[in-house]
């Protein structure tokens, strides 16, 4: 982010995390200048020995950086821009002032503590624009011109080569200073662009989903008006046909019979889409999930006989899960009936369950040929149907009850002869309920 104040360009991210780490970058790295110069200037005879002023003055330093770095650590609260520029601003001219006085104090003419000054100028050129950077730089320059004139005040003669010395340290820091601007800045605009594009990600993402959702409900009306306009065409045309008087009462009556027929379809079909529109919220409580497959199986033993389809169970017998009984009964009979439709005469349709990982895998397979490519990324979509009768809607609520108990129906193989639908189911920690006995 970069915000104009003051009159200089504030460059910084205000949320308190980023702020804070950055923040703490600086600290540390002042406060690993001056414990280095202190160790490098106690074990080397070059500059003398440390006076007591400039230790003290060391030291207080330290201490003012790791108050300021404990400061950082429990500040909780974001900082406006304008807090973060005095901030930077104070510790700017802190740490200018920190070099200044620890040079003069240690009155040596290669003194290594100008070094110090590379803090603030890398502060400004990360924090602010060009024009406080090159200010920052000037300064620094200055007082480093300074040190080396005061020192020869008291230690002539001058050595021009000091004042040299001097230039060539300034024009490093200007090329330090202009150097890190010109890299925070470009890393700040490739920061903007970042978070444009995904602005304008977002925007496209939000409008894309609108989108699907209005082509999914044009569809979905489609289909709805399609299974309901069949049954109704029926009704309708039946009962102007019987109501005529040009039949015999037994044409009436069967015009009245497919009438009723019609009706009963319909209703069907209503009570299918409500329950795919408006789940029933899961009352799970710990049950047996063989029991819960076997008597899926005897409902369905009937319609798979008359197709010649065989049904078995494979699960162990103590296996017990956290489900909504009624609502995972009715997933399971739709997954069988399903696969009793998809078998081939002869064919077996397996129930089985079994215990992975605290869960309890639940799975329906059937025997015939496999679920073709082109109908695959469609088999969950409602009204969506490749057999002559039916609404469509299984597989669409079968997936909604599974997703209600926080898991998903997967079609975990698909291969001749081996088509397999499963979902995972919570294992019941808890002993199941036993009703009491009546007296």
């Amino acid at each position: 982010m970069i915000t104009k104040l003051d009159g200089h360009d504030l460059m910084t991210n205000t949320d308190l995390p980023t702020f804070k780490r950055q923040e703490s970058i600086f600290v540390v790295l002042n406060l690993a200048l001056l414990i280095f110069l202190l160790l490098l200037h106690r074990l080397s005879s070059f500059w003398g020995t440390i006076t007591v002023p400039l230790m003290l003055c060391l030291f207080a330093a330290c201490v003012i950086s790791v108050a300021e770095l404990a400061w950082l650590q429990q500040l909780e609260n974001p900082l406006s821009h304008r807090a973060i520029a005095m901030l930077t601003w104070t510790s700017i001219v802190f740490y200018l002032v920190l070099a200044y006085g620890l040079t003069n104090l240690d009155d040596h003419e290669d003194t290594p503590y100008f070094v110090l000054m590379v803090v603030p100028i890398l502060q400004a050129a990360f924090r602010f624009g060009l024009p406080a950077v090159v200010a920052v730089v000037g300064v620094a320059s200055y007082l480093n011109f300074e040190m080396v004139s005061q020192f020869f005040a008291k230690h002539p003669p001058v050595e021009i080569s000091e004042y040299v010395e001097a230039g060539m340290t300034s024009v490093i820091f200007a090329i330090v200073g202009v150097l890190v601007w010109l890299l925070v800045k470009h890393l700040h605009e490739k920061e903007a662009r970042l978070a444009r594009n995904l602005l304008e990600l977002e925007q496209t993402r939000e409008k894309l989903l609108r989108e699907e959702t209005l082509a999914a409900v044009g569809r979905l009306s489609s289909a709805i008006a399609h299974e309901i306009r069949n049954p109704v065409a029926m009704i309708s045309s039946s009962l102007a046909m019987a109501a005529r008087g040009e039949m015999d009462s037994q044409q009436q009556n069967e015009m009245y019979e497919i009438a009723a027929r019609e009706a009963s379809r319909l209703e069907i079909l209503t009570e299918e889409f409500l329950s795919y529109a408006r789940p029933r919220k899961p009352e799970a409580e710990p049950t047996s999930v063989s029991d819960t497959l076997a008597y899926v199986a005897s409902v369905c033993r009937a319609k798979a006989t008359a197709q010649q389809v065989f049904i078995e169970i494979a699960i162990p017998e103590h296996l017990h899960a956290e489900m909504d009984a009624p609502q995972i009964q009715q997933a399971l009979l739709n997954l069988v009936m399903n696969a009793i439709d998809a078998s081939s005469a002869g064919g077996t349709v397996w129930l089985r369950g079994s215990r992975s990982d605290g869960k309890i895998n639940i799975e329906i397979e059937n025997s015939g040929p496999a679920i073709s490519s082109a109908d695959l990324p469609r088999i969950f979509e409602p009204f969506y149907t490749t057999k002559s009768t039916g609404t469509g809607l299984g597989l669409s609520i079968t997936r909604n009850i599974v997703r209600a108990h926080d898991s998903e129906l997967v079609l975990a193989r698909n291969q001749p002869n081996q088509i397999c639908f499963s979902f995972l189911l919570p294992s019941a920690d808890r002993p199941i309920p036993v009703a009491p006995r009546g007296k």
